[in-house]
Parts: C-alpha cells; structure tokens; sequence
C-alpha cells in the first residue's frame, strides 16, 4: 500500500494498529461486522474456483492453477478468496 503515492503518506503516519482500531470502531459505530483473516492466510495461493493450493513467488502476477486452469489477476484472486472466507 505504501507504493500508492496517494496512500502512502497517510498509511506510513498512522501505523496499522491504529488502521485496525479505525476499522473497528468504525464497524461498531455502523454495525458493520469485521472479519481479519489470520496474518498467514493463503490467499493469493488459493485457486478461487477449486480451491487447490500452490506456492507462487510473489513476482508472479496471474495466478495460473495447474489443478483446473483456471488462470486471473493474482490480486483479484486473492480477493475473491477473502470474500469466500468471509462467508466459511
């Protein structure tokens, strides 16, 4: 996040523990619920159609699943992932 030239300044001066209690007080404040997934979570290695895992070094931009082929953007992989863990 910090590359985003944008973001970078405002993300570098509140550190992520205090980004984590925004979003919770936040959330409560809204009644939203907010789910963390655990710091390890694969997401980016999970193919989001079959659900086989495989390491991918993280130069690799498209995520390739050697299981179904199912081939897309490593990041929006890894979204839908997390949008499924929302929902276990």
């Amino acid at each position: 996040m910090l590359k985003n030239h944008k973001l970078a300044s405002a993300i570098a001066d509140c550190g992520f523990y205090e980004f984590k209690r925004q979003l919770t007080y936040k959330c409560e404040w809204y009644g939203s619920e907010l789910v963390i997934a655990p710091r390890f979570y694969p997401s980016s290695q999970i193919c989001s159609n079959c659900g086989h895992q495989q390491k991918m070094p993280l130069n690799v931009r498209t995520y390739k699943c050697s299981e179904c082929g199912f081939t897309a953007d490593r990041d929006f992989n890894a979204a839908v992932n997390l949008e499924n863990y929302v929902h276990q």
